[in-house]
């Protein structure tokens, strides 16, 4: 299965499935554009704009050694960025910035390196740091 995410005003609103054999051009080689039409016709909506997504991309890193696409599997309200090509989540607190690699986004120090099961961390925006979570 494919998937695309819908875009209006640059933000994914709706992400949906279609099967891989409708993407195919005559030479039976998946083709972005051809999903793109049928999703425009399907729901009648000529001038809708969508993009292909894959949810095996996380952080710009294909999760099975493929290449990566668009930076990350596309959600409901993500952003979509022309410029990177690429879908950015949703910004989880005011101080994380967008690692431009990724196009995610970090917290301003990083999680302690001794998380674990048993030692788990949450973020204080407040205190822009790490609290670790009682068991």
């Amino acid at each position: 299965m494919a998937s695309f995410a819908k875009i209006e005003n640059n933000i994914v609103i709706t992400v949906v499935s279609v099967v891989n054999e409708v993407l195919k051009d005559s030479n039976g080689i998946e083709q972005e554009s051809i999903g793109i039409q049928f999703l425009k016709t399907l729901y009648n909506e000529p001038n809708a704009i969508w993009k292909k997504t894959s949810y095996n991309t996380i952080g710009g890193i294909h999760i099975n050694g493929g290449t990566p696409f668009r930076k990350n599997h596309a959600g409901i309200g993500y952003t979509y960025d022309a410029q990177r090509d690429a879908f950015i989540p949703p910004k989880p607190f005011n101080s994380w910035i967008l690692n431009e690699n990724t196009c995610l986004w970090d917290a301003p120090i990083p999680m302690p390196n001794d998380a674990s099961i048993d030692r788990r961390y949450t973020w204080n925006e407040q205190t822009l740091s790490w609290d670790l979570l009682p068991l």
